[in-house]
């Protein structure tokens, strides 16, 4: 089984997809069921029956619970069994796990790790996607791929010049260089090109003609969220009187192979320009769906490379260098705080020599 990091919150899927009929979501290697009470509060737990572990999301929602469909077992949104119809007691192990949860600027955000270290506060700000002086375009994507390698990619974008030539590439992209800085957890990659044309999806969109420059720069809120500030601005101007774009990428891994991919792409340019938001619900679409194939060949590449064999990482790399470390050490430290709650096996006279 593959290693993550448990102790932060993953989006679980959108609040719209989130309602009274259970639905299922498997993060990390962890199945859980999302439904919603009488009064509208999100509800996540264990995917997993207590009684013979059969999916609580094949069942229904009762009152403010949720009925296994197997053998009736009804559970409420504590994780307590509160019912089982076959005796009128309930055993004491009758209970299945609940997990944390924020509903946040449309995003469900699931907490997967140790409970008592949840804090609502550390959910990313994304608030773009529900302010209304932005319009918003969304996505859902399941990539078959590791979600480090969508990471890597959200991190070096100079894959746009090759990948994306018909949307948002250019040759000029990776003629310039970045500027990497991290913050605690964070990692920013910058990228500032002077002077250029607007890609093509930007150029319709905005009717963005003649030379200005363009910026991106991703901030990686490492291991769940990359926010991606963008857009273009007049020549030698400040990046906020610009044409504005925050893309908001949150990257859940399902298992070692597969992850979920919600994308959102706010702009405060033609906020009511319904034409606009086709276009770029559609162009987009396309830049996904190239990443998707690029990164699933990646995948079997990575699964089918001789062991030893390394990635060669250049300057371009700098953000995905640092975030790989970041991840490495969150990883670490989860790994030895869960190996010191173990209780010691070792003999009492062994400990007391």
């Amino acid at each position: 089984m593959k290693m993550y990091v448990l102790n932060t919150w993953y989006v679980a899927g959108w609040s719209t997809d989130v309602t009274r009929k259970p639905v299922r979501r498997i993060i990390c290697e962890q199945p859980i069921v999302l439904f919603r009470t009488q009064d509208n509060q999100a509800v996540a737990l264990a995917d997993r029956c207590a009684h013979r572990a059969f999916p609580l999301s094949e069942g229904r929602t009762i009152g403010d619970s949720i009925e296994c469909g197997y053998h009736g077992f009804t559970y409420g949104a504590d994780g307590a069994c509160t019912r089982v119809p076959a005796q009128s007691s309930i055993p004491e192990r009758a209970r299945v796990r609940k997990y944390p949860v924020v509903e946040k600027d449309g995003w469900i955000w699931v907490w997967t790790g140790d409970a008592d270290l949840a804090d609502p506060a550390d959910v990313p700000d994304t608030h773009w996607m529900v302010d209304p002086e932005w319009a918003t375009v969304t996505h859902s994507y399941h990539f078959q791929c590791r979600a480090d390698l969508i990471h890597d990619n959200l991190l070096d974008l100079t894959h746009e010049s090759f990948l994306h030539k018909t949307t948002v590439g250019d040759d000029y992209i990776y003629e310039h260089g970045i500027t990497v800085e991290v913050d605690g957890n964070v990692v920013s990659v910058d990228r500032l090109m002077p002077s250029v044309e607007a890609p093509p999806l930007y150029a319709e969109t905005m009717d963005a003609r003649g030379l200005f420059d363009r910026f991106h720069c991703t901030e990686f809120f490492v291991p769940n969220l990359h926010v991606l500030h963008s857009g273009i601005t007049g020549e030698g101007r400040p990046r906020e009187e610009g044409f504005l774009i925050k893309v908001l990428n949150g990257i859940t891994p399902i298992d070692e192979h597969n992850s979920w991919y919600y994308y959102a792409f706010s702009r405060n340019f033609a906020v009511d320009n319904a034409q606009a938001t086709e276009e770029l619900r559609i162009g987009l679409a396309t830049v996904l769906d190239e990443d998707a194939a690029a990164l699933e060949a990646q995948e079997v590449g990575m699964r089918t490379r001789p062991e030893g064999e390394h990635d060669v990482l250049i300057a371009q790399d700098g953000g995905v260098a640092k975030a790989r470390r970041i991840l490495a050490s969150l990883l670490r430290k989860e790994q030895q705080a869960a190996a010191a709650a173990v209780p010691s096996r070792e003999p009492a006279a062994s400990r007391r020599a």
